[in-house]
């Protein structure tokens, strides 16, 4: 990699090869990175065996090998966190901070507490904070399957870490993403939650895609938007209501939220750290979100 990473070959970890990891994976290693991927041993050794297919309209169909690891062990120039918010403790294991050096730590976890969480583990200034926007699904171990026509990242750099990030984004741009890096945080961080609490929420509480979501329930879509951009714009944020209202009246019909998949699979929901986090921070800034505090409520109700 050019400029703050050396000449050598960019070296990349990725913490769990989920829909999000396997790829991100996918695309660095077939970009030409060296790409390790910390996952449990099962999950490893199928991924060592057969490399990662990634399905995809916008980046094609292909296999790629990459390297796999139950635990970090080598210094990396970043590793991505993409486990669930509901994994992230015990996996973060796997990655001990010994391992790392000036490695990046860039999480791209739903929801924005996790960012507090990471920075008391690791460096400060090498915990990037990062959202993603991207409809992928792990079909099974080392297969992904993307289903949206967009793949878009957003990295929020410090004084003390801006050419890190800058490197790691030129990666991540050659690797064919859509790649923005901020210097607003706080905002980057709420503008994506601004849009996944409604989304997460309702589609789940509904069973039901976007666009089922757009036509039964809009009133508490536009509800919910209203409630945790007043929470965001407290904490901060620029986040616009009317644009996150857009944006989401322009998602494909038949998108799906992660959480709903989850549900539907059986899988603890990432309730805690999305709408609960809506909540919470609420609470602490004194702002009312009854709609979104129901939901929260009927939803850990039905998970248990």
């Amino acid at each position: 990699m050019m400029g703050a990473m050396g000449p050598e070959s960019p070296r990349f970890a990725v913490l769990g090869p989920g829909g999000v990891g396997g790829l991100l994976a996918a695309l660095l290693a077939r970009a030409g990175n060296t790409v390790v991927v910390i996952a449990g041993e099962e999950t490893s050794r199928v991924i060592a065996e057969r490399g990662i297919r990634l399905e995809s309209k916008k980046f094609g169909d292909f296999t790629v090998p990459v390297r796999t690891a139950t635990h970090l062990a080598e210094t990396v120039d970043a590793c991505f966190i993409t486990v669930k918010a509901t994994q992230l403790p015990e996996a973060l294991e796997r990655v001990p901070a010994t391992a790392l050096g000036r490695g990046l730590v860039i999480p791209f976890l739903n929801g924005i507490d996790h960012v507090e969480l990471l920075r008391a583990i690791y460096p400060a200034d090498s915990v990037v904070a990062g959202t993603i926007r991207v409809e992928a699904a792990r079909v099974e171990p080392g297969v992904i399957r993307q289903m949206s026509p967009f793949a878009a990242v957003e990295l929020a750099a410090s004084a003390g870490n801006r050419d890190r990030v800058d490197a790691v984004a030129a990666q991540l741009k050659a690797a064919g993403l859509d790649v923005r890096v901020r210097d607003d945080e706080t905002s980057m961080l709420w503008d994506k939650l601004a849009m996944l609490a409604p989304l997460a929420l309702l589609t789940t509480h509904e069973r039901g895609n976007v666009g089922m979501v757009r036509t039964r329930r809009r009133d508490d879509a536009v509800a919910v938007i209203t409630e945790v951009v007043a929470v965001a714009r407290a904490e901060g944020s620029t986040v616009d209501a009317e644009r996150v209202i857009r944006m989401i009246d322009s998602a494909p019909e038949s998108m799906e939220s992660s959480m709903q998949r989850d549900q539907a699979g059986g899988r603890p929901l990432e309730v805690n750290a999305i709408g609960a986090a809506v909540v919470r921070h609420a609470e602490k800034r004194g702002i009312a979100v009854p709609i979104t505090r129901r939901l929260v409520e009927e939803l850990k109700a039905r998970s248990k």
